[in-house]
């Protein structure tokens, strides 16, 4: 069915694939398909599809469309994946993750957000999502261990918690900066014999709150 967004949607993913150089075309078709002005204020659903970030409430934001296609794209998910998300904001990230794996466990600090995440992600039909309002830097360790995990806030560094509660293989992508304003985008994959680790260049993130973030 037609949303009247398809023309606005289509120009971001072109954007996505020519300038940003996503390559995941299943990450593409994804984000051609979801609703993204479903997520964001109905103030500023007109610039759901703009290559910025944008602000919802509690001073959050949802992340450029181009940060939520990187992330996703350096998590390499299949369709049994069993994913982690810290920060689930308005929803936008976990429907992307949700389209992708198999089971995403997602968390989010502040209470409206995600009570109001989760009615959305129902609404869409999303069934493989568990979401909780808690601290994100202490994971989730009773679902654990995961195939990825997703971090959208930035922290002065790796959570402890997150390390442990991925599986061999496992990637973990979260932006880090002891500027809480300005990070770099890390992947760390889990080895047999430790951690390796990959930047990906400069990003900027809404900080990181918990036990194992920013105070």
């Amino acid at each position: 069915m037609s949303d009247g967004y398809e023309i606005l949607r289509s120009a971001m993913v072109k954007r996505l694939r020519e300038h940003y150089l996503i390559r995941n075309e299943k990450v593409l078709d994804v984000m051609n398909r979801l609703p993204r002005h479903r997520f964001v204020p109905e103030a500023i659903k007109h610039q759901a599809y703009k290559d910025n970030a944008l602000p919802i409430a509690s001073n959050q934001t949802i992340s450029q469309p181009f940060i939520v296609a990187r992330m996703t794209e350096l998590l390499e998910l299949t369709p049994n994946s069993r994913v982690l998300e810290i920060g689930a904001g308005s929803g936008y990230q976990t429907a992307v993750l949700a389209s992708l794996a198999g089971k995403i466990f997602a968390v989010e600090r502040i209470p409206n957000l995600a009570s109001e995440a989760q009615e959305r992600l129902q609404k869409l039909g999303f069934h493989n999502v568990t979401l909780r309002c808690a601290d994100g830097t202490n994971g989730w360790e009773v679902y654990a261990p995961f195939d990825g995990i997703l971090v959208a806030a930035g922290s002065p560094e790796v959570p402890q918690p997150l390390l442990e509660q991925l599986k061999v293989g496992g990637r973990l992508v979260i932006p880090i900066g002891k500027d809480p304003k300005t990070q770099f985008l890390i992947r760390m994959t889990r080895t047999a014999n430790g951690f390796q680790t990959e930047d990906f260049g400069a990003c900027s993130f809404v900080p990181l709150i918990g036990e194992h973030g920013w105070k």
